[in-house]
């Protein structure tokens, strides 16, 4: 299967400042990657020469078996930015059809995409009285014109409300199955943690990290928490049972163990019987992984 996007080895540098370093990564067909990292890591400088927007000093770079910014790249990629900007005084469905055209694509097809995203009701109202989430609504229509290779989002969900995240988040999966790749940059990673295949760190201008997030997981070893549930009348004796843990405000028992020793812990555990309630296993999150990266990269 040939690959959507390839980088290797892509080096960027501003002067002085080097805003990626050495950095490689591969895009197959239908994977969604979550690109991830601090404000001045390096994330929309690669954005940009994925685009083709900006040159890059050293490497390769390769979008969807074309040069960036090349005209056969530019049929086959679509871009999101943060804040989209579109005429104030045209309709969603005028500026729809106005892309469309631009396109050479059918403007009739405009009313479809705005249902898609969820603007059908509002399709004949101007752009002006949008709502910022609304705006972001009719720029992610815009990028489904022509069914693109690849969908380059840069924190795409601002402004919208939390079903409608959920609904663009749906929509993204149904784009992966067909076989579009996604390229997310995104500050909410409580959003990315379930619905990306891949997580893309990165601090410095360097790519720190690179996988799934089990796999991130498994690199960083941070510590596993367990929550136990004291049965009735079993706080005291459960608690002495084990003296390394804290007890909560909400009367749980918060116990912390490597990976290599859940499992002895949780046999420890059920072995108390019905001195236990209730037990939950909290691996560490997103942003734990983000965090311990980003900072073993002295960010």
């Amino acid at each position: 299967m040939t690959p959507t996007l390839t980088i290797s080895r892509l080096t960027k540098r501003f002067q002085s400042v080097d805003a990626l370093r050495d950095v490689s990564l591969t895009l197959q067909p239908g994977m969604r990657a979550a690109l991830l990292g601090h404000n001045g890591a390096g994330k929309s400088t690669m954005m940009k020469i994925i685009l083709g927007l900006i040159p890059f000093d050293s490497g390769d770079v390769s979008v969807c078996g074309e040069a960036p910014g090349s005209p056969a790249a530019r049929t086959q990629v679509a871009y999101l930015p943060e804040n989209v900007a579109f005429h104030p005084a045209l309709t969603g469905d005028e500026q729809v059809r106005h892309y469309l055209a631009l396109r050479g694509e059918n403007p009739r097809e405009a009313t479809a995409l705005l249902a898609r995203v969820g603007l059908a009701h509002a399709a004949r109202r101007r752009i002006g009285t949008y709502s910022k989430g609304m705006r972001q609504r009719v720029g992610l229509a815009q990028t489904l014109i022509g069914r693109p290779r690849l969908l380059v989002l840069d924190e795409p969900t601002s402004g919208l409300d939390p079903v409608s995240r959920r609904d663009f988040y749906d929509l993204l999966d149904g784009l992966a199955a067909d076989g579009t790749a996604i390229l997310l940059s995104s500050h909410v990673l409580t959003e990315v943690e379930a619905r990306t295949d891949s997580i893309l760190i990165l601090s410095g201008g360097a790519l720190v990290a690179e996988g799934t997030l089990a796999e991130l997981r498994t690199r960083a070893a941070l510590p596993i928490v367990l929550l136990v549930r004291p049965a009735d009348g079993h706080e005291l004796t459960l608690a002495a049972a084990f003296p390394e843990a804290s007890v909560g405000a909400d009367g749980l028992l918060h116990l912390c163990c490597a990976q290599a020793e859940k499992l002895p812990l949780l046999a420890r555990i059920t072995a108390r019987g019905a001195e236990v309630a209730d037990l939950d296993v909290v691996p560490p999150s997103l942003e734990d992984i983000y965090s311990h990266f980003s900072r073993r990269d002295g960010q």
